[in-house]
């Protein structure tokens, strides 16, 4: 079981004590005077490790960050408490407040990864996970194909090539699974990176499912490789499966995805 420990300033002579289990289960909450002698008799703790932070005594923060010297205990971490919501410009340093006006028709269109075989790929992606083929791109001179795949309806798609361009790259949240010619067959091809070993970057996508059980066991009776199954590890309610190249495809719906990171959150 985990434990956070939260301590808000509350003004120049007192602070609030929060203790709090990752169930949501509040063991203690008082407001405390002189926070500077509770945050040193805290420090004299044998598991913990306490570091201050200093900050404006009327500027509600979280001033303290506490870890465990013991792995085998209670873990206490603190929690932030500054002032706005956590997505606030000022919890987040570095964070523009208002994006560029030049930017305000931006979207997320396309992540794009390598594919050994696109006939294995693209069973995948449209039989296990129903996703459709919206553009196909084939680059003979520079020998690669572009396979476009997302949850659109391709019936309602341009019948002209060019047109149907670009009606693809209008559609957010597109995966562009990129095949260089001939790696299907070569013997020497050791495969790609999936980013998920050192040395570590890129991590995985994320695919939302109307119930994230129900669709681990229909993932498990299509043979789909798991790294992680729904009740496994700490964060239950979320999976994380591998596609035929080894990427890492991370599984959640939206009846359990608030719950299971109203910790973080």
């Amino acid at each position: 079981m985990e434990i956070y420990y939260t301590l808000q300033i509350i003004s120049s002579t007192y602070c609030l004590v929060t203790l709090q289990s990752s169930q949501g289960e509040r063991f203690l909450s008082l407001q405390i005077l002189m926070a500077s002698a509770i945050a040193s008799s805290l420090s004299r703790l044998s598991l913990l490790r306490l570091t201050t932070i200093t900050t404006s005594p009327l500027t509600p923060t979280t001033f303290l960050t506490i870890k465990p010297k013991s792995s085998n205990r209670c873990r206490f971490v603190s929690s932030s408490m500054a002032s706005g919501s956590k997505e606030s410009p000022s919890n987040n340093p570095g964070l523009q407040a208002s994006p560029d006006e030049a930017t305000k028709d931006y979207f997320m269109q396309q992540t794009m990864y390598r594919i050994k075989d696109p006939k294995v790929s693209l069973d995948f992606y449209s039989r296990v996970l129903g996703m459709s083929l919206l553009k196909r791109l084939d680059f003979p001179e520079m020998k690669f194909s572009l396979y476009f795949m997302g949850y659109e309806d391709p019936t309602s798609a341009p019948s002209d090539s060019v047109d149907r361009t670009v009606w693809t790259f209008s559609k957010k949240a597109t995966i562009e699974l990129t095949h260089n010619w001939g790696t299907e067959s070569d013997p020497d091809f050791k495969g790609h990176h999936n980013g998920n070993s050192e040395p570590r970057g890129f991590g995985h996508i994320g695919i939302t499912v109307d119930d994230t059980y129900k669709a681990c066991e229909r993932f498990e009776r299509l043979g789909v490789e798991f790294v992680k199954k729904p009740d496994d590890g700490k964060m239950k309610g979320i999976a994380f499966i591998k596609d035929p190249d080894g990427y890492w495809i991370e599984i959640f719906d939206l009846k359990t995805i608030g719950s299971t990171t109203s910790v973080a959150a």
